[in-house]
């Protein structure tokens, strides 16, 4: 059983800002593999729709480090980067999805694309860096940039370059006489296409702290930022 109609993507066009040559590009890019049902079409369905994934994440990155080197001249290389990090994380693009509303969007089987699962984060970042590889594939380049700048818009003008947790919990350790956080990976699940990593931190004195990620760095970033939870004076 299918889960509810999605509105209209025309209400989605117009949020993005974008109008479509080929509108089915739009449906692909909001359809779920998991449509697709079982056996060899669902697997050809999923590599197509994380190639859509693939693509749009290399098209934002593009389009944002671009607009940082233009917004912010005279700023060093590393404080570009970690700008770029914080506004490409999944976390912001998660933010930006639920904005325009994109959960609605998304059809899925029932189970996965209900109406809790579509608001599901991994789902929410992939559909829309599929839409960005959409855009780009309907209108190219300048098409990318106007419908990400238009998306982006509230989250640029960031006041200082932010620090990714890692780093906020080596200068809380440091800043303390402590010893280095120490990563350690203590669990991987899933295939090989869409593993799962689990990773424990440990800084001396402190509790350690356990999270999972799609990547090791992801994992660690998470475990970083959950030790620093429970540190009043580690949260910033």
């Amino acid at each position: 059983m299918g889960s509810p109609d999605p509105r209209p993507t025309g209400d989605l066009a117009a949020a993005l800002g974008h109008v479509f040559d080929r509108p089915d590009r739009l449906v692909e890019a909001l359809t779920h593999p998991s449509m697709a049902g079982l056996g060899a079409a669902s697997r050809t369905i999923g590599r197509a729709y994380e190639r859509l994934e693939f693509l749009g994440d290399r098209v934002l990155g593009l389009v944002i480090a671009e607009w940082l080197l233009e917004t912010h001249p005279d700023e060093r290389e590393g404080d570009i980067a970690r700008r770029q990090s914080a506004l490409v994380a999944r976390d912001a693009v998660v933010r930006i999805a639920e904005r325009i509303g994109l959960g609605d969007h998304i059809v899925a089987v029932t189970g996965v694309g209900d109406v809790a699962a579509r608001a599901q984060p991994a789902m929410l970042a992939d559909a829309l860096e599929a839409v960005i590889a959409v855009v780009f594939l309907d209108g190219g380049l300048d098409a990318a940039r106007r419908v990400v700048r238009r998306l982006w818009a509230d989250e640029i003008g960031q006041s200082a370059p932010p620090q990714d947790a890692k780093t906020r919990l080596q200068e809380w350790a440091q800043g303390r006489r402590r010893r280095a956080p120490v990563y350690e990976t203590v669990d991987r699940q899933g295939p090989d296409h869409a593993p799962v990593f689990t990773v424990r931190v440990t800084v001396g004195g402190v509790d350690p702290a356990v999270a999972t990620g799609r990547s090791k760095q992801e994992a660690e970033k998470a475990a970083a930022q959950a030790l620093l939870d429970r540190l009043p004076e580690g949260r910033r």
